[in-house]
């Protein structure tokens, strides 16, 4: 006979499997995440702080702390939405330190990029510009071109609310330079442009 009889662990590895997706579906905390994420796109913020909430207690309650952080930036998310900037900043820690904990870098540098544009909002811009400054040498480090960029756009426009001119020409500067570097021609023109333009003010 050519037919092979499935051997007894893969069956059982497939029970674990659907037995995984079962407690997946019965879960009421990962239930109410995904609908507190559904209805904070659609806007309804009070509903959706309501169950993202209800959310994070039940991860806690099960030990879950990437669910927590999962929470914790969503409710960050839903006081930005709100303007309660002080809460969204302590949602937003809370999720940094678990992050933290768990080395997970890219997290924690979106999270910082939440909380440097809570404190453009307030008018803090030097603790925005602290941030920002560490993503910088986040991206350069990775040597992330995209990433270097972005985060350089928002620093020059940190530095104009400042009132530090010079400081916003020279990121754009760099911008233009690194465009430069890739042959985007148009683009490295673009931003030379806006740098002159920073330095007449």
């Amino acid at each position: 006979m050519t037919d092979q009889i499935q051997p007894i662990e893969s069956i059982v590895s497939q029970d674990k499997e659907q037995q995984k997706e079962d407690e997946v579906l019965l879960d009421p905390a990962q239930e109410d995440y995904k609908k507190g994420r559904e209805l904070l796109s659609k806007g309804d913020l009070a509903q959706a702080a309501m169950l993202l909430h209800n959310a994070m207690c039940g991860f806690e309650e099960q030990g879950d702390e990437q669910g927590v952080a999962n929470c914790a930036d969503r409710l960050g998310d839903v006081c930005v939405d709100k303007e309660e900037y002080q809460m969204a900043m302590e949602h937003f820690q809370r999720a940094y330190d678990i992050c933290e904990k768990e080395h997970d870098i890219f997290s924690m540098v979106s999270l910082q990029k939440k909380k440097a544009g809570i404190y453009k909002r307030m008018g803090e811009q030097d603790k925005a510009l602290a941030l920002l400054l560490d993503i910088f040498d986040h991206y350069s480090q990775l040597r992330d071109p995209k990433g270097t960029v972005e985060i350089l756009e928002v620093i020059s426009e940190v530095y104009l609310e400042m009132g530090e001119n010079g400081k916003a020409a020279d990121a754009l500067k760099t911008i233009s330079g690194i465009h430069a570097n890739f042959s985007h021609t148009r683009l490295a023109e673009e931003f030379e442009e806006k740098a002159k333009a920073a330095e007449q003010g």
